[in-house]
């Protein structure tokens, strides 16, 4: 079997959960003896060139390859663009400024507007012309790769997958992670809706990370139930690693929130829960962990609380450090208003750390042994945090049976479904 992939981001260019899934589904249909071709949006920088090695068009150089020793099967092509994962198009257009500003520095000119240097057909101004530039590049790399299948990952793919399956006549499997109506609730980018629904409609197959998505799917994008099925993610222990000074006394009880701080993730309950549960004990820190477009807010919303010193923002968290963050917690709270699935509560079991997760969220239908509570109740977060910091016996039970549970969800069998949907599509009508 071989399957060409598009994807938004892979280790080491990663900055949320989609790189995670996307490097954890790769790794193990490798395993299963799955030939992939994955294409990755990204401009690639000097700082990566020690071990990463990535493929563009028009150079069948090595304009840099990835070399994952533990990968056998898979092949990585990148195409220069500045798509980025979780990306809108107000924060794209700031980048692509920042871009095409150190691009003319470093050309020398006298060019300094990013309309001026677009002439050069780097990159677009517009997501939207960024979008169809990079499905048109990456249809390019298509022409010279021998697949069975295409399988796509969010919007920002959907319309290369849509081009590469009308030339190849090969079938399209869209894979949705997260939908526009999980990012902005109900006031959605119509582009990016647009985008996601024509994805959805020329797909063969879709598969969704929870069936709380595939309802989103069916009853917003208005797609037969039939073509989409629900694929759970995974999770991977990732080896051993240190703990280092964190400026958190040993008799201070550590809650948990990592993830992006957006609208989506609920970052305002997080606080409103911290304050409730610091009125009735103080030996507790809050750590939010991860970076977003609420992050000065919530600083400001932790001060206007008057929490501002029981609280730490950390910024985005990568490799060892998140690792490091997960051995110090007592407990994980996932407060999400639109969860599609959420990788972070599987992380922190599989590092023995409880978990309170919002019931807006795929993986409260994977979870038994986790504390569930409905996103906007701050007063039940608050007295699910209290229950778990003031009485170890539940600590205790809830890591016990939440790791023993987590064990059961591994990305080989999300690989070994994914494969059987390639193999369903391929067998003659």
């Amino acid at each position: 079997m071989r399957v060409f992939m598009l994807g938004w981001e892979f280790p080491p260019f990663i900055s949320g959960g989609l790189g995670t899934a996307c490097y954890g589904l790769t790794r193990a249909m490798d395993r299963l003896g799955i030939e992939v071709t994955f294409v990755l949006p990204q401009m690639v920088e000097s700082k990566y060139a020690t071990h990463v090695k990535l493929l563009s068009p028009g150079s069948r150089e090595a304009a840099a390859s990835f070399k994952f020793t533990e990968l056998k099967n898979v092949k990585i092509q990148t195409i220069d663009s500045a798509l980025q994962p979780y990306s809108t198009p107000e924060t794209y257009q700031k980048r692509i400024e920042k871009v095409l500003k150190r691009k003319h520095e470093e050309r020398g000119s006298d060019i300094k507007s990013a309309s001026q240097l677009i002439v050069s057909r780097d990159y677009s101004c517009d997501m939207y012309t960024e979008v169809h530039r990079y499905a048109a590049m990456a249809l390019e790399l298509a022409e010279n790769e021998q697949f069975d299948v295409i399988h796509a990952h969010d919007w920002m793919t959907y319309p290369a997958g849509i081009a590469v399956a009308a030339i190849s006549g090969k079938p399209l499997v869209v894979h949705v992670h997260s939908t526009e109506f999980d990012r902005s609730g109900e006031h959605v980018n119509q582009m990016i809706y647009d985008i996601e629904r024509e994805g959805i409609e020329q797909a063969d197959r879709v598969i969704a990370v929870s069936h709380f998505t595939r309802n989103v799917i069916i009853s917003r994008y208005g797609v037969g139930g039939d073509k989409v099925e629900v694929v759970y993610n995974g999770v991977e222990r990732n080896g051993s690693w240190t703990s280092g000074e964190t400026g958190i006394s040993k008799d201070e009880k550590i809650v948990l929130f990592l993830g992006r701080i957006t609208m989506q993730k609920g970052p305002e309950y997080f606080l409103q829960a911290a304050k409730k549960v610091l009125d009735v004990m103080d030996n507790v820190k809050f750590v939010m962990a991860g970076s977003g477009d609420l992050m000065h807010r919530s600083i400001e919303l932790a001060a206007e609380l008057g929490i501002g010193h029981k609280v730490l923002f950390t910024g985005f968290l990568r490799g060892e450090d998140v690792q490091k963050i997960y051995k110090m917690a007592d407990l994980y709270v996932m407060p999400s208003v639109s969860e599609p699935f959420g990788i972070a509560p599987l992380e922190a079991l599989d590092n023995d750390v409880p978990v309170l997760i919002s019931k807006q969220s795929g993986v409260s239908e994977v979870l038994v042994h986790a504390l569930k509570v409905d996103f906007w109740d701050v007063h039940e977060i608050a007295n699910k945090m209290v229950a778990v910091l003031k009485y170890p016996p539940l600590q205790m039970t809830l890591r016990s049976h939440g790791n023993f549970e987590v064990r059961r969800l591994r990305w080989r069998d999300t690989a070994a479904k994914c494969a059987k949907i390639y193999e369903e599509m391929l067998v003659p009508v």
